[in-house]
């Protein structure tokens, strides 16, 4: 990602570390250390005090200074295992899922040290593994990568408002996209689950790009038009 000068780099499997590069020269300003298994995109946040970089790893949500690469806190997640989906944020809010055990939190950003006694807002149960989630108009939607359940919960408290079980769905590694009302999940055969981007299900659609490979990257949107990617095709769809 991109911040100022700076090209920030999650490079936790090559060496369990955050690095920021110069972007016209490429040498290295800062490296934080730590960041096992986090295959994930950090995200900045933006609040009162500035700008925070945001990167989940096992058992922790760490938060970076994004011009200096010092920690400023930590909190708790109580997921233990390897962390895939990026978080997502709103109006200084930050809500992560992950770990094979499904978990789901939110944690208010601008807090120091370990704030998981002082910023942890709520935890749930219903999470996913591998596939990100959404934030739209006050409401958290997902699915799970493998039970194919679909999900809906209040970004305020974590409870949730629909838990829905898609018929044959497929495994979903790709993060939900949100355009034009409505949710897009992406199945790794290459199915593709539209559901009504709104506090109660609705699914709309269920389209096919099959045989086009494993459908593992995350949509794109841009000029009207939905781009898809399998490890054999780029996809173009659009009215």
């Amino acid at each position: 990602m991109l911040f100022g000068d700076l090209v920030i780099i999650n490079a936790s499997t090559e060496s369990e570390s955050l690095v920021a590069l110069d972007r016209k020269t490429g040498r290295e300003i800062w490296r934080a250390a730590g960041i096992r298994e986090a295959w994930n995109t950090p995200l900045l946040v933006n609040i009162s005090s500035g700008t925070e970089l945001i990167v989940p790893i096992p058992q922790q949500i760490l938060a970076f200074d994004p011009a200096t690469g010092r920690q400023l806190w930590s909190c708790a997640t109580g997921i233990a295992w390897y962390m895939v989906p990026s978080v997502v944020a709103n109006d200084g809010v930050v809500y992560c899922t992950g770990g094979r055990s499904g978990d789901v939190l939110a944690v208010r950003a601008g807090g120091r040290g370990d704030v998981t006694s002082t910023h942890r807002i709520w935890t749930g149960k219903k999470g996913s593994n591998v596939s990100s989630p959404v934030y739209h108009q006050g409401h958290l939607y997902w699915m799970n990568d493998t039970l194919g359940i679909a999900y809906c919960a209040q970004a305020r408290t974590g409870e949730l408002v629909y838990s829905e079980r898609i018929e044959r769905a497929d495994e979903i590694y790709a993060a939900a996209v949100l355009a034009e009302g409505r949710l897009y999940y992406l199945g790794r055969g290459g199915r593709t689950y539209v559901l009504a981007a709104k506090p109660a299900f609705e699914p709309l659609a269920a389209n096919d790009l099959e045989p086009g490979g494993r459908f593992n990257s995350s949509p794109a949107v841009a000029g009207g038009q939905l781009f898809i990617r399998s490890d054999r095709f780029l996809y173009c769809i659009g009215s």
